[in-house]
């Protein structure tokens, strides 16, 4: 009888790739512009060709070390660029310039939320091996249209080839596919609130590699390592890891050998393939780059870009619950980009109730923000103004109908509610003779109406609310309604 599933464990590890978002290449001026004609930012350093010298970008390794500050690791006080030799035809030495066992940060961590369907949101540490430095590789086009053979021949760019990489390895801490989505997602927040990384996954500006094995219990040894190569998506990383882990106990339980090899996630068909088998550090024959000298960071460098860091999205989560008193996932919708967290501060900070705020940003806001591809920085209609209309609503001024009524205008053209308000005469009725006058005509509209109510039929008050709200068009005070509307009911 065959084990169930529940008595097998995944072991996970990711190796995020960040693109540094530098102008230019990590050893050279070479333009980093993503979009551009095929090779036209490369130059002789890029390419290895004689006589040529790398230099190290000075951006680079200040975007390095403050991304690894920020994952709390530990910045090496002396380290070194390698020589990583592999002939792969989008490498144009022949080696990839990398780090290899002096790399500029080891031994971190980060805290992740973590949400799994049926159960409670958890909280799951997890560690951060090393962060290094490394030059990107070209990139291959696979083309021509053989229907048996496949592609007939391949082209290759070298516009990313050199573009600054900062290569992250976890910890194997990680235990489901959605641990892995989750971490990985945290990684590319925090890459993006540092500003070291638009982490742009399309463009391929972050790219993860799954390291994944199973073990029958969490004492048991661990189990063959597979790779999962170049995932871009946080929702291909959780199915990769479920696919593999049972494509993997599945081996194990028939019997079958599960070999240490590179595969690849098909997301039409929704499962791995196998590319090749994997290499062994001793493959790739590492050694110092002669050509690049040590790297070390005085403490008084150090410090000023400590003091640079921004308050980090993890922090930011916790300030807002405790803070705000908003809920774990409000606070982590807010949190998500870093310009709706600074919009939403905004408006608190000019006077807004920080849970009604975060419903207008989370809600009808984000909603335009996204479907016109703007950030909330970008937004016409500025905080001040958001926590103006609020105050309007919360002091009678105006109705939630009426906010609603007008947003879109204000989200297209910003400028004050106040007066967009006046100019459509669209102040809320809180006078109670004119309501009652009101109420009293609505009433004798609707004998039948008034009769079933007071037969028995309560529930059709808001029967009498709706009609009243479309004779005043949303603009009387509904507190100030449903008080004489029942007065005048029940009389």
């Amino acid at each position: 009888m065959l084990d169930s599933p529940a008595a097998w464990e995944a072991v996970i590890g990711l190796e995020t790739h960040v693109q540094l978002g530098t102008e230019s290449k990590i050893f050279t001026s070479a333009s980093t512009s993503f979009g551009d004609d095929p090779n036209t930012h490369i130059d002789p350093v890029v390419c290895g060709l004689p006589g040529t010298l790398p230099v190290l970008n000075e951006k680079v390794l200040e975007y390095a070390v403050k991304a690894a500050m920020a994952l709390n690791l530990k910045i090496s006080k002396h380290s070194k660029f390698d020589r990583k030799q592999y002939f792969y035809p989008d490498l144009p030495k022949n080696y990839q310039i990398s780090q290899f066992d002096e790399p500029i940060a080891e031994e971190g961590w980060i805290e992740v939320e973590v949400a799994e369907k049926g159960k409670e949101t958890y909280l799951k540490k997890i560690g951060i091996e090393r962060l290094h430095m490394e030059e990107d590789a070209g990139k291959l086009v696979h083309a021509g249209s053989d229907r048996l053979a496949g592609s007939t021949h391949s082209l290759v760019d070298y516009n990313r080839a050199g573009v600054a990489l900062a290569e992250i390895v976890s910890k194997p801490d990680l235990r489901t596919g959605r641990e892995a989505a989750e971490y990985a997602s945290e990684i590319r927040r925090i890459m993006r609130y540092l500003g070291v990384s638009d982490g742009n996954m399309q463009e391929g500006s972050l790219r993860c590699d799954v390291n994944i094995s199973v073990r029958r219990g969490s004492k048991s040894p661990f189990g063959t390592k597979v790779e999962i190569k170049n995932m871009n998506s946080f929702s291909a990383i959780q199915k990769a890891c479920e696919y593999e882990m049972h494509r993997q106990i599945n081996a194990y339980e028939k019997g079958e050998p599960v070999l240490q090899e590179t595969r690849l996630w098909d997301e039409g068909k929704q499962l791995t393939k196998s590319m090749r088998s994997k290499e062994g550090s001793s493959d790739y024959r590492y050694f110092p780059d002669p050509d690049l000298g040590p790297i070390e960071i005085n403490s008084e460098l150090r410090e000023k870009w400590r003091s640079e860091l921004p308050e980090l999205p993890g922090t930011k989560r916790k300030r807002y619950a405790n803070e705000f008193g908003l809920s774990i996932y409000d606070s982590r919708v807010l949190t998500d980009e870093l310009s709706m967290a600074t919009y939403f501060e905004a408006v608190v900070q000019s006077g807004a109730h920080a849970k009604t705020a975060s419903n207008w940003i989370t809600g009808d806001i984000a909603a335009y923000v996204n479907a016109n591809r703007l950030s909330f920085s970008e937004l016409p209609f500025s905080p001040d103004h958001l926590a103006e209309m609020i105050k309007m609503i919360d002091g009678g001024k105006i109705s939630g109908k009426i906010a609603k009524e007008i947003l879109p205008e204000l989200l297209d053209k910003g400028g004050s509610p106040g007066s967009l308000v006046d100019k459509r005469g669209l102040g809320m009725i809180s006078d109670p003779v004119v309501i009652e006058e009101i109420i009293n005509e609505m009433l004798t509209d609707h004998p039948k109406e008034v009769e079933a109510f007071r037969g028995g039929k309560t529930k059709l008050q808001g029967f009498f609310v709706g009609q009243l709200m479309k004779k005043t068009r949303g603009k009387a005070d509904p507190k100030l309604v449903n008080k004489l509307l029942n007065e005048k009911l029940k009389g």
